[in-house]
């Protein structure tokens, strides 16, 4: 009888260990979940940012060759020269009309 009730003894207190552990680890994994999300907001956020700045400067430097060539194309948009040198003229067919 003394050998049930030392089993019962043990085992509660391995039950006691294993709802301890159990208790330690979900702590720890919803640190490690929240850590995550953590790092996965601050990652969108720099992605959005880098986005922002990239569309920016395509922006600029797209704005910036027109403000180059404007005067290339200047006399041609007015019908006063042919077509800048390094580029190919359209040839006017009924498919181009």
């Amino acid at each position: 009888m003394s050998s049930y009730l030392a089993q019962e003894v043990h085992l509660a207190r391995r039950h006691e260990q294993i709802l301890s552990q159990r208790s330690e680890l979900l702590q720890q994994m919803e640190t490690y979940l929240g850590d995550k999300k953590t790092k996965k907001t601050w990652q969108t956020e720099a992605v959005d940012a880098a986005h922002k700045r990239n569309a920016a400067l395509l922006n600029t430097l797209y704005w910036a060759s027109i403000k180059e060539s404007l005067p290339k194309w200047e006399q041609f948009l007015l019908g006063r020269a042919e077509v800048p040198i390094g580029f190919k003229k359209m040839k006017t067919t009924k498919q181009n009309i």
